[in-house]
């Protein structure tokens, strides 16, 4: 029986198999949206008890796509954890204003991306 449903919106693929390896091993599901613009779709159609979000992406971005999915009434609580190369401190106040959780930066550890996956699901 999976953990929790983890929606991760990310357009490398490399990045999403590495996710969705490390993820499965750990018990949740893992699905797919390749851009902000389908990550905002997924979320609303999926009802995810997580989501990752990469925050540069093409067609939307994932500050816009986070403050979409925070206005939506039926998936805006859903916990959601930033993960991007954006390593500044403006970056991150970026991504907590826009309503991310958690913010962690890539390259990520591997342990940690988990860790915060299991505090948010159990969380929420």
């Amino acid at each position: 029986m999976s953990k929790g449903r983890i929606l991760v919106v990310e357009d490398n693929i490399d990045t999403y198999k590495l996710l969705h390896f490390i993820l499965e091993k750990n018990g949740f599901e893992t699905f797919l949206a390749m851009n902000g613009r389908d990550g905002v779709t997924a979320a609303k159609k999926q009802k995810p008890d997580l989501i990752i979000m990469d925050m540069s992406m093409p067609v939307m971005d994932g500050w816009t796509a986070t403050s979409l999915i925070r206005k939506d009434e039926q998936v805006g609580v859903t916990p959601l954890i930033a993960l991007t190369a954006h390593a500044l401190p403006s970056d991150r106040q970026r991504a907590m204003d826009a309503g991310c959780n958690e913010y962690i930066i890539k390259p990520m550890d591997l342990g940690d991306v988990v860790e915060a996956v299991q505090y948010w699901v159990n969380r929420h």
